[in-house]
């Protein structure tokens, strides 16, 4: 692929806009999404509604000279569909930019934290020397899960581990050990492999379920075994929390 682009004023940002709630959506995403001349908005193909559109949508006024640039990414881990969906998606990025000097590629969540945006962030610099690029940090699913949960991730001297458990298990029983607080991404397909574990490791009273947190139909539930057989959301996350070394500095009288 050739690229024309040179001129430092041509910008790329990477925004993220939240876990659902368009009221979490932050006031600088926001108002780089009002001021770009394009759009980047990922989907899983042209007959599904992009997620991170849908978020955004009902809070941001659109100039009639913006143009919205669809990508479609396949839910799938297999490299023979991602990569030739990547260097379609990249051709048609590099178009937008040839044309345009800013472009905004939006993500649900965070843009650095198990997002689409993260392999346009990391091949940019490399394709397009002299492009300017911003990341717009956003909230997280991991602190939509805490919040909506009233469970606190870490406080004092408590470790913290992040797994996309559908990647593969045989490491978390280490894991469940070593760490205080676990959160388990990506469990729709491995409901009845975490309950046995957690089972075993004599830590499923310590853990909850979560989907969709802060969009519609929101869900949480405290007894694992009631969905272990079920059709989980993708949407959804399992937080085990242990409570051994938590308040560790604040452990004194007033």
């Amino acid at each position: 692929m050739s690229s024309n682009i040179s001129k430092k004023t041509k910008k790329l940002y990477g925004v993220g806009v939240g876990t659902g709630d368009p009221e979490l959506i932050t006031l600088k995403a926001l108002k780089i999404l009002q001021s770009v001349e394009v759009i980047a908005v990922p989907r899983s193909n042209p007959y599904s509604p992009s997620v991170a559109w849908k978020i955004i949508e009902p809070v941001l006024k659109l100039r009639p000279e913006q143009k919205i640039l669809y990508l479609d990414f396949p839910m799938s881990k297999q490299p023979e569909r991602i990569i030739p969906a990547w260097e379609k998606a990249i051709e048609k990025i590099n178009s937008a930019l040839e044309e345009n000097n800013s472009i905004a590629f939006i993500t649900e969540g965070d843009p650095l934290l198990y997002s689409t945006y993260i392999y346009l962030h990391k091949k940019a610099n490399e394709l397009w020397k002299d492009l300017e690029i911003e990341v717009i940090p956003a909230v997280s699913s991991i602190t939509a899960v805490a919040a909506v949960s009233k469970i606190p991730i870490a406080d004092g001297k408590e470790k913290v581990a992040i797994l996309p458990a559908s990647y593969g298990l045989e490491n978390l029983p280490e894991i469940l050990r070593l760490f205080d607080t676990i959160l388990l991404m990506k469990v729709s397909s491995v409901m009845p492999q975490i309950v046995e574990i957690l089972e075993k490791e004599n830590l499923l009273q310590n853990a909850i379920y979560v989907s969709r947190a802060t969009m519609d139909y929101q869900k949480i539930v405290y007894n694992l075994k009631e969905i272990q057989n079920d059709k989980c959301d993708y949407f959804s996350m399992i937080m085990i929390k242990k409570n051994e070394n938590d308040g560790i500095l604040f452990n004194f009288e007033l």
